[in-house]
C-alpha cells in the first residue's frame, strides 16, 4: 500500500544560520497520515490475536505454578523461575496493550483487563504504571515531562549529570557498564513503586481494588514460594524471578528512546516530529518480536498507541514512506546496535546529549 497521492508537500530545506523562514502547518502533517491510516482499516480490532495469547499466556501461568509445585525440593526450580520471568513480561505486554485500549472497542474492558492484568497477575499497580507510561507518550525525551528520563540512579540528561558529585559523578561517568545488571533490580524497583503509590495519599483510581488484589497477590508470590520451598531455593526463585523480569520489562522499553534526542522543557515540537524523532525501531524476526512484545516498532506504537500490536507491522512502510516524504528522519537499527548506542550513550551523557537540536532536529525544526 502506497502513501505517496497523499503526501502533504514536502518540508522546504532548513533555512541557512541565522536567517528565519516562515513556519509551515506542519499540524497538518500527522492528520495526512492519520487518515491515510484511518482509511486503510489497521486500526481495527484482532480479536483472534488477543483471545488467543491471552488465554495461551494465562494457561502457562497456570502450568509453571503447577510445575513449582510438582517438582519439589529441587534446583530445576530455577528453570521454572525464568520460565515464570517470561510468562510474567508477556502478561505485562498484553497489560500494556489493553491500556492503550488496543484489545476492545470497550473502554471499561480494556481498562479492568489491564487492571486484572496488572494487579493479579504481574503484580503492579495499574493506575501508577498507566499515569505514568501516557506521560512518556505525550512527550517522550523532554525534560521535566518524560518520567522514564527523570532523576534517579541513572542521569539520562546533562542536567542531571551536572547535579551529581563525588561518588554519584564517577558513577554517572560509568553508567552504561552498570545499566544492565540495573535492568536486574528493575522488578523489584517496579513492584516498590506500585505499592507506594496504592498506599500513598495521592488520588488512586479504583484503590479499593488495587490494593488488596496487588498487595495479596505480592504476598502469595513469596508465601507459596516460602511453604513449598527450602529458603535457600525459595530465595534463589525469587532472585532468577525478579532479576529476569526486570531485564526483559527494561530490555524491551529502554533501546526504543534513550540515546535519541534530548528535548528541552520548552521547545515546540509537533506531533508527528516529537514522536518519529525521539524513537528509535529495532530491526529483527519473531524473537525479537516476541521479547519485546512488539515495542520493536515504537514509532509506529507512538504515532497510533492504539493500534493492534500485529497491525504495527503492516503501517510500518506506510509510516517509513511518509517520513522520506516530508524529509523526517526515521531510526531503525539491529537489536544488539541498539544497545550499543545506549550503552554509548549513557557513558557520555554530557556530550551525547550537549546539543539536542543537532541533526536531525536542527534539519526538521528549523532551529
Amino acid at each position: 500500500m502506497s502513501v505517496s497521492s497523499d503526501l502533504p508537500t514536502p518540508a522546504p530545506a532548513p533555512a541557512p544560520h541565522g536567517v528565519r523562514r516562515p513556519a509551515r502547518r506542519v499540524t497538518r502533517d500527522y492528520a495526512a497520515l492519520a487518515k491515510v491510516v484511518r482509511d486503510s482499516g489497521l486500526h481495527s480490532r484482532r480479536y483472534a490475536y488477543y483471545w488467543s495469547r491471552l488465554v495461551v499466556t494465562v494457561v502457562a501461568f497456570a502450568l509453571v505454578w503447577a510445575g513449582v509445585v510438582l517438582l519439589g525440593d529441587t534446583w530445576w526450580q530455577l528453570v521454572l523461575a525464568a520460565a515464570l520471568a517470561v510468562v510474567l513480561a508477556q502478561l505485562a505486554f498484553l497489560g500494556h496493550d489493553s491500556s492503550h485500549r488496543q484489545i476492545f472497542r470497550s473502554r471499561a474492558w480494556n481498562d479492568w483487563t489491564g487492571r486484572v492484568l496488572a494487579n493479579a497477575f504481574v503484580g503492579l499497580s495499574h493506575v501508577w504504571w498507566t499515569a505514568k507510561h501516557n506521560a512518556h507518550h505525550e512527550a517522550p525525551n523532554r525534560e521535566g515531562h518524560d518520567p522514564d528520563i527523570s532523576p534517579g540512579v541513572i542521569a539520562f540528561t546533562p542536567a542531571v549529570l551536572a547535579s551529581r558529585h563525588g561518588w554519584r559523578r564517577w558513577f554517572a561517568r560509568r553508567q552504561g557498564w552498570f545499566f544492565f545488571p540495573l535492568l536486574a533490580l528493575e522488578g523489584l524497583n517496579l513492584h516498590v513503586a506500585s505499592v507506594r503509590t496504592v498506599l500513598g495519599r495521592g488520588p488512586v483510581v479504583h484503590r479499593g481494588v488495587e490494593v488488596p488484589v496487588l498487595l495479596t497477590r505480592l504476598v502469595l508470590n513469596v508465601a507459596v514460594l516460602a511453604l513449598l520451598l527450602p529458603p535457600a531455593m525459595a530465595g534463589a526463585f525469587l532472585a532468577v524471578q525478579l532479576g529476569l523480569f526486570g531485564v526483559l520489562l527494561g530490555g524491551a522499553f529502554a533501546p526504543n528512546h534513550k540515546g535519541m534526542p534530548i528535548v528541552p522543557a520548552d521547545a515546540e515540537v509537533d506531533f508527528l516530529r516529537r514522536q518519529v524523532l525521539m524513537s528509535r525501531n529495532i530491526r529483527g524476526n519473531v524473537v525479537v518480536d516476541f521479547f519485546m512484545g512488539g515495542l520493536n516498532r515504537q514509532i509506529e506504537h507512538h504515532l497510533f498507541p492504539g493500534m493492534p500490536r500485529p497491525n504495527l507491522r503492516r503501517v510500518q512502510p506506510l509510516v517509513r514512506e511518509y517520513c522520506s516524504t516530508l524529509g523526517v528522519t526515521y531510526t531503525e537499527v539491529g537489536f544488539f546496535v541498539s544497545y550499543r548506542i545506549v550503552v554509548g550513550y549513557l557513558n557520555d551523557v554530557d556530550h551525547r546529549a550537549r546539543d539536542p537540536f543537532e541533526c536531525p532536529l536542527a534539519a526538521q525544526l528549523g532551529r
